[in-house]
């Protein structure tokens, strides 16, 4: 047995060595920087978020029904102001990009530069005791990130767990199973996207099987084609890393 457990962990330290171990979606959320380098994409995936700098995104100016009102320069001048304000409280610190906790007065959320319509993508996050965040789909709340111990949340559903589409009225809102880490802990998010419809893995299990996302901002209407993606600020302190995306037909 000895000889055995041996040959397997030199084995496998030789694949490691010759970067062959698979990276599962799912599992990176609580894997050290020494096993997987922060913020290097698995195969087939490309980095939102380089772990610098906050090259790629952007400030949030109003929201996907209203922005096209606005006229070429309105927007720019816009733009401008809304990255003004969203670097004073979107920090990239130890390569994790971190929120203050601003209030809502004070900051909003973050967004990237490019517009994406069929994805996968890949993040880690963590909140603190009481957290609330999300991560806006084409531009459209959300998959939920909240503490599910919160007992000012109970009355929304928060017990449940992180991982619904909670702003849905009329298609499922609420997750399969709760898979939150412990608050504090990381936790790692494989969300699906084609055409209107989301699958979200949290920690690996899935939460979210195939659900027609809504448009928030427009219920008459299915969600919008193509949109940025959004990280959403909630008046408590928010950390994400490994932030990744594959583009999908």
């Amino acid at each position: 047995m000895h000889n055995r457990v041996c040959n397997t962990l030199a084995a496998r330290a030789v694949l490691a060595a010759a970067g062959l171990l698979a990276i599962a979606p799912g599992t990176r959320g609580n894997d050290t920087p020494a096993e997987h380098p922060l913020n290097v994409p698995p195969s087939g995936f490309v980095a939102l978020f380089n772990g610098k700098d906050l090259t790629g995104w952007k400030g949030l100016v109003l929201n996907p029904k209203l922005r096209p009102t606005l006229s070429p320069e309105e927007l720019a001048e816009r733009q401008q102001k809304a990255d003004e304000k969203m670097r004073k409280h979107w920090k990239v610190v130890d390569g994790v990009l971190m929120f203050d906790g601003a209030p809502f007065n004070m900051s909003d959320n973050i967004c990237t530069d490019k517009k994406y319509r069929n994805f996968e993508m890949l993040v880690d996050w963590k909140i603190e005791k009481g957290g609330d965040s999300g991560v806006y789909l084409r531009g459209s709340p959300q998959v939920q990130i909240w503490d599910p111990d919160d007992p000012t949340q109970v009355k929304n559903g928060a017990e449940k767990g992180s991982g619904a589409l909670w702003n849905n009225e009329k298609n499922e809102r609420f997750p399969l199973v709760r898979a939150d880490n412990p608050i504090g802990e990381w936790n790692t998010f494989r969300i699906r996207m084609v055409d209107d419809r989301v699958s979200v893995w949290l920690n690996g299990k899935l939460v979210t099987d195939n659900v027609v996302m809504e448009n928030y901002w427009d219920r008459k209407r299915p969600i919008f084609p193509e949109e940025q993606i959004e990280l959403q600020n909630h008046n408590h302190p928010l950390y994400f890393r490994n932030i990744f995306i594959k583009e999908l037909p």
